[in-house]
């Protein structure tokens, strides 16, 4: 994934949890609760669909990871790269 799907993804997941959020207008560095009305709930309903959605299990001690935009772009970015890593080290 790279980054420009990564924020495709997220868009689209933060639009299901939080309807009324306008993602033309969201800061990538702000939290998402610093932004929109999006409790802890809501939260946990976007991280729960982002592992979903990519595959990727994601560990509860990652989740400030995804706090805001800039932090999921970068920490799916980064998770696909280590795959991808590993994928190479695995071929012979």
């Amino acid at each position: 994934m790279d980054e420009v799907e990564v924020k495709a993804m997220v868009l689209e997941i933060l639009t299901q949890v939080a309807p009324n959020i306008d993602t033309a207008a969201l800061d990538p560095a702000v939290a998402f609760r610093d932004q929109v009305e999006f409790d802890s709930l809501d939260f946990l309903n976007f991280v729960i669909a982002l592992g979903e959605r990519s595959g990727i299990q994601i560990s509860e001690t990652d989740y400030p990871k995804l706090a805001s935009l800039r932090g999921c772009i970068g920490y799916f970015t980064a998770q696909a790269h280590t795959k991808e890593q590993s994928n190479k080290a695995k071929k012979p």
